[in-house]
């Protein structure tokens, strides 16, 4: 059974928002708008299952996870 691949919405220090893979030394995409990288980010996970992506607020906390295909 395949592992669970994990991407995250990050804000970013310098301003807006990131699509990181789980454990990638750089972004899948970089984002003015969070609307904009939440977006890409259930492209990438719902073309990839099993597939997880975390959306974060710009504290760092979890507001949002939503998950595709079965463990």
């Amino acid at each position: 059974m395949a592992k669970r691949k994990r991407y995250y919405v990050n804000p970013r220090p310098e301003g807006g928002w990131e699509v990181k893979a789980e454990g990638a030394s750089r972004a899948s995409g970089i984002h003015e708008r969070k609307d904009d990288a939440v977006g890409q980010g259930r492209e990438i996970t719902g073309k990839q299952r099993p597939s997880q992506l975390i959306i974060k607020k710009m504290d760092g906390t979890i507001q949002t996870e939503y998950t595709y295909g079965k463990d």
